[in-house]
């Protein structure tokens, strides 16, 4: 079989390429013995049709064609083919060679240049695979810089795509490039020809004509664009031996005016189907057509509402063994319009069910109680364990009469709100509200002056003093937390002679900073605010961890929480007193629920700890649940009488693999597993441990929420929002499981200035008060958040900032300018 070379008119001109291919096909075979050397090159140039064979005889005169060749084969990528044996070593074309060191001579055995880890087996690919950080055959390198683990994943996602070309048979596509259909139809996977053979030979030659024309066009056209040789691969760096600098600004400059042009927030960016999205389009290859306006709201989304059907499905499954816990999460506007979105939660997963404008209603328990009812019996009042709601007091009112109606559940009020109530009280103590005033001029200052800005984050890390959450209060705490943290940089950063010879030492609003950054009464009532928050961050954050159910833990949690502040403070009452009363007032008024003290009481990795103790509260909390989720009275006598031998640990209760299992599994995986003998308590017991008391954090949609408050409605159309409303939120749910390894209470990778940080009620901590004067620089002069940590900088031990509960927070202190003298 033929195969069809492409190069330029350039290279036809070749005269040692001209009598290569003027010898026959079996070009190999004709060589002399000497020539051997060379035979696998000239198989490669002998493949080619007999018309181009005899126009490049009649083009060039005779020399030696073996240099020619070997040129050739180095300058042009296009020439790269697979043969069963290569002559040029791996290292020469592999990309992935800059990155690794052979081990003993051998290309099976391949040290990593970043992490030192050896490749036992599987050569340069599998060395590849560790570099972009694909599991299964070998662990992800954690040492490798991010823009070559970028570039590995673009070369393996490109072979992917070339793969699948030629297995869809998209060198077929009427919108393909011409020059890419010609390559692509002649041949297949292993390189043969597939070009039907009935072709005349007078079609055969225009075919060929117009190809190569359209190849030199081509090549022309785009010579900045071509992949370079694969002698230089190595050499330069990694991004340009895939796409030019070009193409890829090219790329991305395109997809930046869609986002600009249709107003799309940049936080879409951080979307688990953007770099999707752009993976499949590059697998569809040149010519793909984006879906229509009307595909969009049509078909696909038709599929798209099937897809999360299915999904819907699979965990109404579970919630006849599990249970579920109904959340309902109302957001009010500032114009008083109210949506209510209501999700159901079991340790599979959580789905979104659906949203309601409540504008009407919301301050109206009975017209509530009668939402609520409808979801209730659309979700299955025996499958429901608790119904969980804000504290506000239409939802508390609906909910008792809910409780009063059905009495086979327990309503309750969402963890994270209560933590909320919490610190927000803490935050309007005289104290402490002067102490956050303060800290609030320091990050106004910074975060409006890009020159102080970017000496911050520069000394820091890239860290920011700004930390946002779910919740307004959680965020203010945090921020407060990593401004203690960095303490001693900005201790020396206000005392350098960067910030004493800048315009800003001398402002009003500069010396002002630099007296509370001096001010030692100031961190040391910051610690002592600290002392109280930490411990009920810590809460919140258990709470909104989708990870684990979190039922099981937030008794012990807060109790761990109330002792940690007493031991804070020395056992001083007048110190922690004041704080305690309001966090046990919330705590009894607001969040204690009996499946919170029987969910205590049956975790094993609770109870038979040494420390735990029990009291009336928790006894009385165990016979609530038993008499409210068992409606048999039989069971319950069962269920009452089987509990003595959990607590003695009898049967299989007290098997060894049990006791080792106490802390490691779930607690309703341990009592599905060990609880055989007592089936009735078995079942109340996982019931009560696989719930949720705190409503899942999503990212609320503010468009999802204005087209649910519009006041004209077509109903056609309504039905197709509602449609797009449980695809949108369906999609974010499921997709946040594979995230539960990152933040699990911050909102992501936000820069503190962008417009959704004041949305989330930071505003305050980097609104402009017009107290700072210009310092020349734009917000095009600001460093990225986190940028510096890539920079080489000296490596200084940061062990003093990393105190934070916030595990994204904590840095390892790559990056840190610790040069004193800025």
């Amino acid at each position: 079989m033929k195969r069809i070379l492409e190069i330029d008119e350039d290279y036809m001109k070749c005269p040692d390429l001209a009598r290569l291919l003027a010898t026959p096909c079996n070009v190999s075979s004709r060589l002399p013995r000497s020539k051997r050397a060379t035979r696998e090159t000239a198989d490669r140039l002998g493949r080619l049709p007999a018309s181009s064979l005899r126009r490049a005889r009649r083009r060039a005169g005779r020399h030696a064609f073996e240099n020619t060749a070997q040129e050739l084969s180095d300058t042009s990528p296009d020439m790269q083919y697979k043969d069963t044996q290569v002559s040029v070593p791996p290292r020469a074309s592999d990309p992935g060679w800059a990155h690794g060191i052979m081990v003993n001579g051998g290309r099976q055995k391949i040290k990593c240049k970043y992490c030192h880890k050896v490749m036992l087996g599987g050569g340069i690919s599998r060395l590849k695979q560790h570099l972009a950080g694909e599991r299964g055959n070998v662990a992800p390198c954690e040492e490798v810089p991010e823009e070559v683990k970028v570039q590995i994943q673009q070369h393996l996602g490109f072979k992917v795509l070339e793969k699948l070309k030629k297995q869809k048979g998209l060198s077929n596509s009427k919108d393909s490039a011409p020059y890419l259909q010609y390559r692509e139809e002649g041949e297949n996977e292993d390189g043969m020809r597939t070009q039907k053979t009935v072709c005349t030979r007078g079609k055969r030659r225009r075919r060929e004509k117009e190809a190569m024309e359209c190849i030199s066009n081509q090549m022309k056209k785009h010579k900045k664009h071509s992949f370079p040789a694969a002698t230089t691969i190595v050499a330069q760096p990694l991004h340009q031996s895939f796409a030019s600098q070009e193409i890829i600004a090219q790329a991305d400059l395109a997809v930046a005016r869609f986002m600009y042009e249709s107003g799309i927030p940049f936080t879409a960016a951080n979307s688990h189907f953007y770099q999707q999205m752009a993976d499949a389009i590059a697998a569809a290859g040149p010519g793909y057509k984006m879906p229509s306006y009307h595909a969009l709201r049509g078909k696909l989304l038709n599929k798209s509402v099937q897809d999360a059907e299915e999904y819907e499905e699979e965990l109404r499954k579970s919630w006849d063994v599990t249970g579920c816990s109904v959340m309902v999460d109302r957001w009010v506007d500032k114009t008083g319009n109210s949506v209510i979105n209501f999700f159901v939660y079991c340790p599979k997963g959580t789905l979104f069910l659906k949203s309601a404008d409540a504008s009407d209603i919301s301050e109206c328990p009975d017209a509530l109680l009668n939402l609520f009812d409808c979801v209730v019996q659309e979700v299955g009042h025996k499958r429901i364990v608790n119904f969980v709601t804000d504290a506000s007091a239409s939802c508390k009112a609906a909910r008792k009469l809910l409780m009063e109606k059905y009495k086979t559940f327990f309503c309750s009020t969402c963890g994270g709100y209560g933590i909320e109530l919490m610190l927000e009280e803490i935050g309007k103590m005289n104290e402490v509200k002067e102490v956050l005033a303060k800290a609030k001029k320091i990050t106004q200052f910074i975060y409006n002056s890009a020159w102080m800005l970017n000496l911050v984050r520069r000394k820091t890390g890239g860290r920011d003093i700004v930390q946002l959450a779910s919740t307004r209060f959680a965020s203010t705490f945090l921020t407060l937390q990593n401004m203690v943290a960095l303490k001693h940089r900005l201790e020396k950063i206000f005392a350098s002679a960067a910030w004493m010879h800048s315009t800003f030492s001398k402002q009003k609003a500069g010396l002002e900073l630099a007296e509370i950054i001096a001010d030692q009464l100031f961190w040391s009532l910051c610690d002592q605010i600290l002392k109280v928050t930490k411990p009920l961050l810590s809460v919140f954050q258990l709470m909104d961890c989708e990870e684990k159910p979190s039922v099981g833990y937030v008794y012990d949690a807060m109790e761990k929480a109330k002792k940690s502040i007493i031991v804070s403070f020395d056992n001083k009452e007048s110190d922690y007193v004041p704080y305690l009363e309001i966090i046990d007032h919330i705590w009894q008024e607001e969040l204690h629920s009996p499946l919170h003290a029987a969910a205590y009481y049956l975790n094993p990795s609770i109870f038979y700890n040494p420390s735990f103790s029990t009291n009336k509260v928790i006894q009385k909390g165990l016979l609530d649940c038993i008499e409210t989720l068992e409606p048999n009275l039989t069971a319950q006598v069962v269920i009452t009488s089987n509990i003595n031998f959990y607590e003695e640990a009898v049967g299989d209760f007290g098997r060894p693999v049990a006791l080792r299992c106490r802390e490691s599994l779930a607690p309703a995986t341990w009592w599905s597993l060990y609880a055989a003998d007592y089936p009735d308590l078995q079942r109340l017991a996982v019931r009560i441990l696989s719930q949720t008391c705190s409503i899942i954090r999503y990212k609320r949609s503010r468009t999802m929420f204005e087209r649910m408050c519009s006041k004209k409605k077509n109903r056609l159309e309504q039905q197709r929002f509602n449609h797009l409303a449980f695809v949108h939120y369906n999609l974010h749910l499921q997709h946040r499981r594979s995230e539960a390894s990152k933040a699990i209470y911050t909102r992501g990778t936000l820069d503190p200035i962008c417009l959704e940080a004041i949305d989330a009620n930071m505003g305050d901590w980097v609104e402009d008060l017009g107290a700072i004067g210009s310092d020349g620089l734009s917000w095009m002069d600001v460093t990225v958040p986190g940028e510096w940590k890539f920079l080489n900088h000296k490596v200084e031990n940061m062990d003093d900032c990393n105190d934070s509960t916030d595990d994204r927070g904590s840095d390892d202190g790559r990056g840190v300018d610790t040069n004193d003298d800025m």
